[in-house]
């Protein structure tokens, strides 16, 4: 088998440089285009670097949910974009794009990308209030199987059946990111959260109750991608690029929410990616110390964590209950509090934190010590991850 870092020349080479984010809010009254350039704008400045010095921006939207990369580009004013992308996906793009821009730059495509994400994901166009596109919506609307937390439902039960687990594995999770979204002032959902109070949350889509699903909101989060060498000349510490992997079975389904084809509902696409990730670093899963994972609904963090080997089969649950991810633990998890707490840009802000935890610049939330933080972009049959690493520059 040929090593995967000879086919991504990228490793080691690319790194993420800054972070902007807006507010994140329920009812924005802004239009999606002035989110998606404060934001861009903010990583830019993050990194330290002008307008003028960025040549690229990549996007994705969800039912064209969003803005443009040539909008924004527009908008920003950029001199001279060579590399303008969008792409129609959910929550499996931020990993997958930020691959892209980090081909992009060490091919000399482009110089610095920004990749963002932004919509009013709250007052505007929700997730599941349009018919989704394509054959398979025609098969599942007429037997009222129509809302997204109806089709990831199906998958959390298999996993529980076929694990011996319970609801209480995923108040694990709820409970667990909650912690850690206390001290996030960005959090849309912050007050503690007991056990108790999760059996008490009103049930959704049996075997999820309203706190197991994510915040939706309303705002826009970008990060700046570009190259090692001038990374180090920049504001803050680099955030190296060291694993990348993006994956889906052959049986992926026709559209977002047909998984009638996949044949083990119990595992989702990190089972399929984590081999070529971890090797595409050079490491394993015990060599990182810590994971933002992406969490559309409680049950994604326990696949994935099974599904990357961070836990063993059936073992996620049980390695949350002990406080092994919350504050203090041996290997934090989604130290923002989450897609669940924090709020729902489709994963973007979950590449946000793991940049704020690699640069130091989390505040009280920030793991000390911490040098590798793996991320994880979609839930089902598809998705992205990486693995990125701190460099630490020597003072002159």
């Amino acid at each position: 088998m040929s090593d995967p870092r000879r086919r991504l020349s990228f490793l080691g080479r690319t790194a993420l440089a800054g972070v902007g984010m807006t507010a994140l809010t329920k009812a924005s009254g802004r239009s999606v285009l002035a989110l998606a350039v404060e934001a861009c704008r903010g990583a830019a400045d993050d990194a330290g670097l002008g307008l003028a010095d960025i040549d690229g921006v990549l996007s994705f939207s969800f039912n064209n949910d969003s803005v443009s990369s040539q909008a924004v580009a527009t908008a920003l004013g950029l001199p001279a974009p060579r590399y303008l992308v969008d792409v129609s996906l959910g929550g499996q793009a931020p990993a997958f794009l930020i691959m892209q821009a980090a081909a992009a730059i060490e091919s000399g495509m482009a110089r610095n990308v920004l990749v963002y994400r932004a919509l009013n994901g709250r007052s505007g166009q929700r997730v599941g209030s349009t018919r989704a596109p394509g054959l398979a919506p025609s098969f599942r609307y007429p037997y009222g199987l129509t809302a997204y937390p109806q089709f990831i439902a199906m998958w959390a039960r298999r996993f529980l059946i076929e694990t011996g687990g319970s609801e209480l594995d995923l108040g694990a999770v709820a409970v667990a990111q909650r912690a850690w979204a206390v001290d996030n002032d960005r959090a849309l959902r912050r007050k503690p959260l007991s056990i108790e109070q999760y059996l008490e949350s009103p049930m959704v889509a049996d075997p999820f109750r309203a706190v197991d699903c994510t915040t939706e909101a309303d705002g826009a989060c970008a990060v700046l991608v570009t190259s090692r060498a001038q990374a180090m000349d920049l504001r803050h510490d680099p955030v190296v690029i060291e694993g990348a992997a993006y994956g889906t079975g052959k049986r992926s389904g026709l559209d977002a929410g047909d998984a009638m084809l996949w044949p083990d509902l119990t595992r989702n696409y990190t089972s399929i990616i984590a081999e070529e990730l971890w090797n595409s670093a050079g490491m394993t899963a015990t060599d990182v110390d810590m994971a933002q994972l992406y969490d559309c609904f409680s049950s994604s963090v326990l696949l994935a964590m099974e599904g990357l080997g961070l836990a063993g089969r059936g073992e996620a649950a049980d390695m949350i209950r002990a406080g092994h991810t919350q504050p203090g633990g041996r290997l934090p998890v989604n130290t923002n509090g989450g897609l669940l707490a924090e709020g729902y840009l489709h994963g973007m802000n979950t590449v946000a934190e793991a940049v704020y935890q690699m640069q130091g610049r989390a505040g009280v939330r920030t793991v000390e010590g911490a040098q590798t933080c793996v991320v994880t972009s979609g839930a089902l049959t598809d998705g992205s991850a990486l693995v990125l690493a701190r460099q630490r520059r020597v003072a002159a």
